[in-house]
């Protein structure tokens, strides 16, 4: 699947505004592999980046499915009464905390009528059926795992590869399960030690992600045996990205440490540190979407007025090594690390 690439690169799909269509195209024509996130389109607006991705580049991407997550029946009641005084600061409503499958089966439609080559899923595994509609549309499909118990359920059901989450990685966590009562939600491996692992329990290509920035973070997870390295926050600041403006000064400072938080979205997911996560990250319920729709419009008043301390900063833990460039000189860069860390394995006798 991903002998074909020039570079074994793939750039991650990062939700909420930062994956582009001409961030996508632009790694793929570089020689990597770029995947659209549809967490949180619409139908519409998905087959609309397809589209628009297939005229600006003739090589092969992928795009990520949520996979609908069961209603947690969580009390929101004492939450929604904390972000309502972050609301009224932002002069907002909140929205409406409501379940959805984040419109699944549509865009699940969607995929399969447009024949997209490889379709990964996080939180989650898709129905036997639905990988089989998949295969027999000859898509590829790819799970993203944070356990070696996930993984081995994923490659039981018929992924054709994983993609290995490592604690390091910035954005929300592939639970399959959150548990309430971890701050992380679940197992927290990083990124070498769950390759070796999965590696040791199933027979299929490993994609290794988390705290990846660096050429030699490339080379590093190859030797150890992954098929390709998967990274998003080193694209984070491509000039192809659609960060928005707080999130990249927040991003170019440097100055904050990462957590995760449920504070936004009701799943765990690593961050930047800043107010809102400060003071609405203790006891936040595990309930996603709920909370992810009660606290849009809050975030949306942050990033409209270039307040980085209301909206999800998300990052994973070597962004301060992230730099200003278009994405075809970040995919060279990469090479030219990668090579020089390869070339440093001559040592070894």
């Amino acid at each position: 699947m991903f002998d074909e690439l020039t570079f074994p690169v793939i750039a991650a799909p990062m939700a909420g505004g930062p994956t582009t269509p001409e961030l996508v195209a632009a790694v793929t024509e570089a020689g990597g592999f770029g995947f659209l996130s549809a967490g949180m389109l619409t139908p519409a607006a998905l087959a609309a980046q397809i589209d628009r991705t297939a005229e600006l580049t003739g090589g092969p991407f992928g795009v990520n499915l949520f996979v609908p997550q069961p209603d947690t029946g969580a009390d929101l009641t004492a939450y929604r009464e904390r972000l309502l005084a972050v609301a009224r600061e932002y002069d907002v409503e909140l929205g409406e905390a409501q379940w959805d499958d984040d419109a699944y089966p549509a865009k699940l439609d969607v995929v399969l009528e447009k024949r997209v080559p490889v379709v990964s899923f996080t939180f989650g595994t898709p129905s036997p059926s639905d990988v089989v509609r998949l295969h027999e549309a000859g898509s590829k499909v790819l799970v993203t795992v944070t356990t070696p118990e996930t993984a081995v359920r994923a490659a039981d059901l018929g992924a054709d590869a994983l993609v290995l989450q490592g604690f390091e990685a910035g954005g929300h966590r592939s639970l399959f399960t959150d548990d309430a009562d971890q701050p992380g939600g679940g197992a927290e491996y990083g990124v070498l030690a769950l390759l070796r692992l999965v590696a040791a329990r199933v027979d299929v290509p490993l994609v290794a992600a988390g705290g990846l920035v660096h050429g030699g973070d490339v080379a590093a997870v190859l030797a150890a045996g992954a098929a390709a390295a998967q990274l998003g926050t080193v694209f984070l600041r491509a000039d192809e990205a659609g960060t928005s403006e707080a999130h990249r000064k927040a991003l170019v400072v440097a100055e904050r440490e990462t957590a995760f938080t449920r504070a936004f979205s009701g799943r765990p997911a690593r961050g930047l540190v800043n107010r809102f996560m400060d003071e609405l990250s203790d006891g936040a319920p595990a309930a996603y979407p709920q909370i992810n729709r009660m606290a849009g419009p809050v975030r949306k008043a942050s990033a409209a007025a270039g307040d980085p301390e209301a909206i999800s900063l998300w990052a994973g833990q070597t962004y301060p090594l992230g730099y200003d460039a278009s994405a075809a000189v970040i995919v060279e860069r990469l090479k030219v690390e990668a090579r020089e860390a390869a070339a440093r394995l001559d040592r070894i006798r």
